[in-house]
């Protein structure tokens, strides 16, 4: 029932004027894409560098805290036109893009590196001044880091993946 349900939001998604226009233009959908891959990059490079400096393999001389609080902002700008710009896109073929695995699995990933980086936040950063300059820093946060940089990694991945099968 709830797969008949989605499949019926997905074809009137996709056959609203607005995904119409998307998906007609010569224009418009590349603009999206580029836009999308652009923002996406930023917000793997910035997720990146906070993510090396918890590995102890960049920025040593900086605090980790200096740092996320220098990148944070611009990930999350980044983040949502990546999400903005991505959901253009999706619209214009959303039944085809919705039963995409790689594409599925490419939310799911999102949604565990959400949870990591809740989970990083609430029970490890909020621990910061105890190991901010900490060289390396704390197990948890190495920890932490990696499985960040595994998962956005992985979603690009995914991301990518998911358009060569849209062909």
């Amino acid at each position: 029932m709830l797969t008949k349900n989605l499949g019926d939001l997905w074809t009137w998604l996709e056959n609203t004027g607005l995904s119409q226009t998307i998906g007609s233009s010569t224009w418009l959908f590349p603009a999206l894409e580029t836009t999308h891959v652009l923002a996406i990059t930023t917000v793997v490079g910035t997720i990146m560098m906070v993510d090396l400096r918890l590995l102890d393999l960049s920025s040593k001389i900086r605090s980790v805290t200096v740092l996320a609080d220098e990148l944070v902002p611009w990930t999350w700008i980044a983040f949502v036109i990546a999400a903005i710009t991505g959901f253009g896109m999706f619209m214009s073929r959303a039944t085809a893009y919705a039963v995409i695995w790689a594409f599925q699995l490419k939310f799911c990933l999102i949604a565990l590196a959400g949870l990591n980086m809740m989970i990083f936040h609430f029970f490890i950063y909020s621990k910061a001044a105890q190991w901010d300059r900490t060289l390396p820093p704390p197990m948890p946060a190495r920890v932490a880091g990696g499985l960040s940089l595994l998962l956005w990694v992985s979603v690009v991945f995914m991301g990518r993946l998911a358009g060569f099968l849209m062909l």
